[in-house]
């Protein structure tokens, strides 16, 4: 099997309702790593992209949160209406979509 050329990790993580961190899978249907899923599948680049879910990435108030890896990208507040985009921007076309990207001075600055 070949190397992946992208790996998405979807934060699955819950916390009870109403948390003051936030929630990347509040409902706990995963429908963020669906939406992923299907996206790739629709356009074939399966098995050499891949989404999994992820535990607690810890960028909870910018979340729901995705990380595309070997890249390094750290997306925040990712809806499953962006997964489209994000296959065809990111994953396909190589750019960087400036509405979701958590800087790198951004991240880690959360809240423990």
């Amino acid at each position: 099997m070949p190397k992946f050329t992208h790996h998405v990790f979807i934060c699955g993580n819950q916390r009870t309702p109403g948390h003051p961190r936030g929630c990347c899978n509040c409902d706990g249907k995963d429908a963020l790593r669906e939406a992923f899923k299907s996206e790739l599948t629709r356009r074939g680049l399966t098995p050499l992209v891949r989404a999994n879910k992820a535990g607690c990435l810890d960028q909870c108030e910018m979340g729901p949160i995705v990380v595309i890896y070997p890249q390094e990208i750290w997306y925040g507040n990712v809806q499953p209406h962006d997964v489209p985009r994000i296959v065809e921007e990111t994953i396909i076309g190589g750019r960087l979509l400036d509405d979701l990207l958590i800087k790198d001075d951004q991240l880690n600055n959360t809240k423990a």
